[in-house]
């Protein structure tokens, strides 16, 4: 009697389980590839070096806006890309965990939609590597950047130690190099 009761609930509850994964999508410009051809890699490498140490991305405003929009990026990615389905489930939670880390670091809205962060982290990248730091500050602007440009870009020079987001970054390089070093069946 008990086994009819309890298969429904288990079923019930896996079903809602699912449901609370997100069903967004995010994509990252051409430039985020830098000459790898392989933008996901590329991504899960730069943000377990980025993340690694503040000496990474101290003073390095680019850097960070690259590292944060990668991190955007793999939260959505390694949750919803069947590229990524031998990684453990924990990489990826870890991601969306980390989440409100960095965006409270860098001052991003919590509720903003991950793909216009990711959006306007690179029109401000590029504005950084040309020069123009008001450009830059133009594209970080509210209500995504809750304190405004200027204020965003120096969070983004001066990011602190993220522990939640260095420890996903490690954990998804550790699954990329797990995945490549298993033998081919």
């Amino acid at each position: 009697m008990k086994a009819r009761i309890v298969l429904p609930v288990l079923v019930m509850s896996l079903v809602a389980a699912c449901a609370t994964l997100p069903s967004e999508n995010a994509t990252l410009p051409e430039a985020a590839v830098q000459g790898l051809g392989d933008s996901g890699r590329y991504a899960i490498l730069n943000t377990s070096y980025a993340f690694a140490t503040p000496a990474n991305l101290a003073q390095r405003p680019v850097d960070s806006a690259l590292a944060i929009a990668q991190a955007e990026y793999l939260a959505v990615d390694l949750t919803s890309n069947q590229r990524w389905r031998e990684f453990s489930p924990i990489i990826a939670q870890g991601f969306l965990q980390a989440r409100s880390e960095w965006r409270a670091a860098a001052g991003i809205a919590q509720d903003a939609p991950p793909q216009p962060v990711i959006g306007a982290l690179f029109v401000a990248r590029d504005g950084m590597l040309r020069g123009d730091t008001g450009g830059a500050a133009g594209a970080l602007s509210a209500p995504i950047f809750v304190g405004g440009g200027e204020a965003t870009l120096r969070r983004l020079s001066s990011l602190p130690y993220l522990p939640r987001t260095a420890a996903a970054a490690r954990g998804a390089e550790n699954e990329l190099t797990r995945m490549q070093m298993a033998p081919d069946e």
